[in-house]
């Protein structure tokens, strides 16, 4: 496969669930940041890559939504790709040529759908409006102002998808849901709401001593089954997750015991605090995906043969969205657990190993090239762990269903 590196980023329908996902790309070997640039990466490299790797892999049965310059758009007639699933994605420096007008006319005639990226609507471009089914509108970029009218002058001209982009806080979601936005895309859903006063609700709080209990550090096998058979639910849960396809053992696992000789203490207790964690459900299931994403490339990119230390990694990239499934700072809920100093350490400060791993990870997962660059892990060993934990956390979040 070509030296490429692929990310994705949701985006959600009003009810919070992932409708698409659009794809973000860069050629390893350049400092640009998307496909818009044509020195980064060819239309050929970037289609070659999406084929190797294979669309269903990065998004499922979900849209893709992908980048497409003014070059891509002319020699895009015959793309390898469903139509139903690749939407047209038209870069905000492509302009209504007669030749692009037809060649988007020729992509929507074939069933893709048309979506304009970081649109601002002029006279000039109205042309492209008339066109598209989805328009992209930059909340991060614009005042709420100058969005309302945005809104206003783009439901004049045709009735089409609107996708609020860069929505990165719960009020933005709230301004964008108010004001008829059909689609969003940007972190909001992955960062706290946090109000002063807030007390944990009962559910969460018995989530937490769970929690407590699963990471001290002196705990034993017989502790650690004693604490999970306490909860029927999560016993439950876990063994059928155990027992699920995910693993594919041979003979069945009856008993918690049974489960932690087998898969190991340290093993079992992320498993049972996955397990709970996946019990939140007023949160959308793309945080726990993303969750389980992290906490795989995080133990992925530790590079050690050392179970424990892969549990320390994978500990670390699952706990760092821990603010955002209880609603409150981390400092607070790292307060709650009886975690080491050096996984503290890389949850609050992104200090030490942990937190530069961390920190990669995260980088990765927002399409930062150039900090993703600046780690010391090769290219295609980053790529290459993010789409091992895809596989890996989708299994993962199928098997807890």
């Amino acid at each position: 496969m070509p030296n490429v590196f692929i990310g994705r980023q949701p985006i959600f329908d009003k009810n919070m669930r992932v409708y698409a996902y659009e794809l973000l790309y860069r050629h390893g070997f350049v400092d640009h940041a998307v496909i818009a640039d044509v020195d980064a990466a060819s239309s050929e490299v970037v289609v070659n890559s999406l084929v190797e790797v294979g669309l269903d892999r990065l998004v499922g049965a979900k849209k893709a939504f992908c980048n497409f310059t003014r070059d891509f758009l002319l020699k895009g007639s015959h793309l390898p790709f469903g139509t139903n699933q690749l939407v047209v994605e038209v870069l905000e420096t492509v302009s209504p040529e007669p030749e692009v007008l037809e060649a988007i006319r020729s992509l929507s005639g074939r069933g893709h759908l048309i979506a304009l990226d970081d649109f601002v609507v002029t006279d000039e471009l109205v042309s492209l409006v008339e066109l598209a089914d989805i328009v992209k509108i930059d909340v991060l970029e614009l005042s709420r102002d100058e969005v309302i009218t945005q809104v206003k002058r783009l439901r004049q001209i045709k009735k089409v998808q609107l996708l609020a982009e860069k929505v990165e806080t719960n009020e933005e979601y709230v301004f964008c849901r108010e004001l008829g936005f059909d689609l969003f895309q940007g972190y909001f859903f992955s960062k706290p709401q946090v109000v002063q006063g807030r007390k944990i609700s009962p559910s969460r709080l018995v989530m937490l001593r769970l929690m407590s209990e699963l990471q001290r550090v002196n705990i034993d096998l017989d502790k650690l089954e004693e604490i999970i058979q306490t909860d029927v639910n999560l016993s439950v849960k876990l063994l059928r997750q155990i027992n699920s396809s995910f693993y594919s053992l041979i003979s069945e696992v009856k008993s918690i015991r049974q489960a932690i000789i087998y898969l190991g203490l340290q093993h079992i207790r992320n498993w049972a605090c996955i397990v709970s964690m996946g019990s939140v459900n007023e949160k959308p299931q793309e945080l726990m995906s993303m969750a389980l994403l992290r906490a795989k490339m995080c133990e992925i990119l530790a590079n050690s043969d050392d179970s424990e230390q892969q549990g320390m990694y994978f500990t670390v990239g699952l706990f760092s969205m821990l603010d955002s499934f209880f609603d409150l700072p981390m400092q607070e809920v790292l307060a709650s657990l009886p975690l080491t100093e050096e996984v503290n350490g890389a949850l609050l400060q992104r200090e030490g190993r942990l937190g530069s791993v961390l920190l990669c990870v995260e980088a990765y997962e927002r399409a930062n090239w150039d900090e993703v660059d600046s780690y010391d892990f090769e290219h295609v060993r980053i790529r290459d762990a993010y789409l091992e934990a895809l596989d890996w956390s989708t299994s993962a979040l199928d098997s807890l269903s």
